[in-house]
């Protein structure tokens, strides 16, 4: 199993002052940094920046609960990623398909914005992430900071690799990256992304993962 965050992790003091604050203001809630989800055995790995407030941060599920967890959810479910049906809720019964999601920081940051060496602290989960994913084929980066994270935890340079909306990667001879806008409200209210747009990046991660399921283990 990959290396993960304890519940109290204290590797970055900003983000354990804030867990604690919303642990005080809202004691129902996960508060706590938010585990990957997805089988190990997928070839695609999704790479998000940090847990929403509202979202992740609330319900202990990357990207469920927020609107940014509406439009990635319904697109893995158009695609063949997910099973069932979501409801913004951890406990909803989503199953994943030759797909597991997780963020570049496990923790939620104020305003959405982790800092440069928060990210940094954070690299050595995602670099076990990847390491424990034996049939990894893809990674799909949401946002220019999951990009970098990811080249970063590689050992890649980052000016080597522009982002750019479906720009695609070839980071080893058996992995590639492909990059999107982030599926934020912000980003679909203003039309920087389209739910055409992110279904294409779709269309492009099943034509590098073709034919579906193979080489997939639970």
């Amino acid at each position: 199993m990959p290396d993960a965050p304890g519940r109290n992790c204290q590797k970055c003091p900003r983000l354990a002052d804030y867990r604690h604050a919303n642990r005080e203001a809202h004691p129902d809630w996960h508060n706590s940094p938010v585990e990957s989800a997805g089988p190990l055995g997928a070839r695609l790995l999704i790479a998000g920046l940090a847990p929403g407030v509202r979202g992740a941060n609330r319900t202990g599920r990357p990207f469920t609960g927020d609107f940014a967890g509406d439009l990635l959810y319904s697109t893995l479910l158009e695609f063949g990623f997910t099973r069932g049906v979501y409801r913004r809720t951890a406990d909803d019964g989503v199953s994943f398909e030759d797909c597991r999601i997780t963020n570049a920081v496990r923790c939620v940051p104020p305003g959405n914005k982790p800092t440069g060496a928060e990210i940094a602290a954070c690299r050595p989960f995602l670099e076990s992430e990847i390491a424990s994913m034996a049939n990894l084929s893809v990674i799909l980066a949401l946002g220019g900071i999951a990009h970098q994270a990811v080249l970063r935890t590689l050992g890649h340079k980052v000016s080597a690799y522009k982002f750019a909306h479906r720009a695609a990667h070839q980071l080893s001879p058996t992995l590639s990256m492909i990059d999107s806008y982030h599926c934020s409200r912000l980003n679909t209210n203003t039309g920087r992304l389209t739910e055409a747009m992110f279904h294409a990046v779709f269309v492009d991660i099943r034509a590098r993962l073709a034919p579906a399921g193979a080489g997939a283990a639970p």
